[in-house]
């Protein structure tokens, strides 16, 4: 199973048993090996070509440890975590998170310090759900995003301006909607498992708060929720289409006048439009709203395991703090990303114009990250409220009840734990 960046968005790490984490550290019975501390450096298997050879490159450019790279192909979430819990797993290892339960166990290595004097410098949206407590415990690598995508000549056409509001994104859905032509596409379940909590925050409002309580127990919530349906029934979603939200063969095929997609997928929407595209953040909604944009990173964390923190803390600071040139390859060269330090997105040629340097901005100005606290069962209780909202017409106000209640009681547990 290979895994590209983009999976990171909106997700939760998976718990369970490692199956076989492997023992071949490559060091000495002492971790050293060759006159140097030896180190372990876990990666999940990327879909994107070239990027193994790359990290393994990296690696072999340190010169005060000996770094092994381990490319991990399965279930990289569930492998991690079992090893995490042994002496068999990872010095460094790459993670979307670290999990509150992680960090909460006491299974990864307080890493506050290697930002200092650059903390500033890298992207808050991303640097959030890797502080606990007010300390770091993840650097964060690339940040991924989602956005929307829409044909300027579809749209010129029908004589609809880019949507500004949400209110005028279904509009725009049901004037666009012609012929073979659907107005928008936001997966082939209508949006339910992509768009995640950012409606809420395009109405202003967050899912857990910065104290920590729920964020979207507001009447707010309801409406803008209840917008989603509106356009599930005015038919005027792509729902179907041969391959999912993130691949965008169905804008550029002409199937959708727009269409909810990421940054990876920019390359080969240039490609094939060329200048007959545009870029827009999800669309605020209602007098407190705000434009709003996902956006996630994996991070390189120190597992508490390891006999050699400081030596594993030193190598993460020299590889995603220091060297601006490999940060911006990684970035970059294998698929198509932003780096995570504000410094380097900014100067990257690749995103200095066009609609990539509009999706930096995007994300500087609007971005925003699944918070720490929000786990996975509430991620799966409000991704299936969500789907009954916008499939079925259920009641918003009724099903957000609900979730706001089971949030409240999952919020207090965490905090108390």
């Amino acid at each position: 199973m290979t895994i590209s960046r983009r999976t990171l968005l909106g997700s939760g790490a998976a718990l369970g048993l490692l199956t076989a984490c492997g023992s071949n550290t490559g060091r000495g019975k002492d971790g050293s090996t060759g006159g140097k501390v030896a180190l372990g450096h876990w990666y999940h298997q990327y879909g994107e070509p070239g990027t193994e050879a790359a990290v393994r490159r990296y690696a072999a450019a340190y010169d005060r440890a000996r770094v092994n790279v381990q490319w991990r192909p399965g279930n990289y979430d569930q492998q991690t975590a079992a090893a995490l819990l042994t002496d068999a797993g990872p010095d460094v290892f790459e993670v979307n998170g670290p999990t509150l339960d992680q960090i909460q166990g006491g299974q990864v290595v307080d890493l506050t310090s290697l930002l200092d004097g650059v903390k500033d410098d890298f992207n808050p949206a991303v640097l959030a759900p890797k502080t606990y407590d007010g300390r770091i415990w993840g650097v964060p690598q690339v940040v991924d995003t989602q956005f929307l995508y829409y044909r300027k000549s579809l749209l010129a056409a029908a004589g609809v301006q880019p949507p500004a509001t949400l209110d005028q994104l279904v509009d725009a859905a049901r004037a666009l909607t012609r012929d073979r032509v659907k107005g928008l596409f936001l997966g082939n379940d209508g949006g339910a498992g992509v768009l995640g909590g950012t409606p809420l925050y395009a109405a202003g409002l967050s899912l857990v708060t910065a104290d920590g309580a729920v964020g979207f127990d507001d009447p707010a919530a309801a409406r803008t929720l209840g917008k989603l349906h509106q356009l599930y029934a005015d038919k005027s979603l792509l729902l179907g289409a041969p391959s999912d939200w993130s691949d965008p063969a169905a804008f550029t095929q002409g199937l959708t006048a727009m269409q909810w997609s990421g940054l990876w997928a920019l390359p080969a929407v240039l490609k094939a439009l060329g200048d007959d595209f545009g870029v827009l953040p999800f669309p605020k909604d209602g007098p407190g709203g705000r434009p709003s944009v996902p956006v996630g990173a994996y991070a390189a964390a120190v597992s508490a395991r390891s006999k050699h923190q400081a030596e594993a803390k030193a190598y993460v600071k020299w590889l995603w703090v220091e060297r601006a040139d490999f940060q911006e390859d990684f970035a970059l060269s294998y698929g198509f990303h932003i780096p995570a330090q504000l410094s380097l997105a900014r100067r990257a040629a690749k995103l200095r114009e066009g609609a990539a340097a509009d999706v930096v901005s995007f994300v500087t100005d609007h971005g925003y990250a699944q918070p720490l606290l929000w786990t996975p069962a509430l991620q799966t209780a409000y991704q299936d409220a969500l789907n009954r909202i916008i499939k079925d017409g259920a009641s918003a106000d009724s099903e957000l009840r609900a979730v706001v209640r089971r949030a409240k009681d999952e919020l207090q547990r965490v905090k108390k734990h």
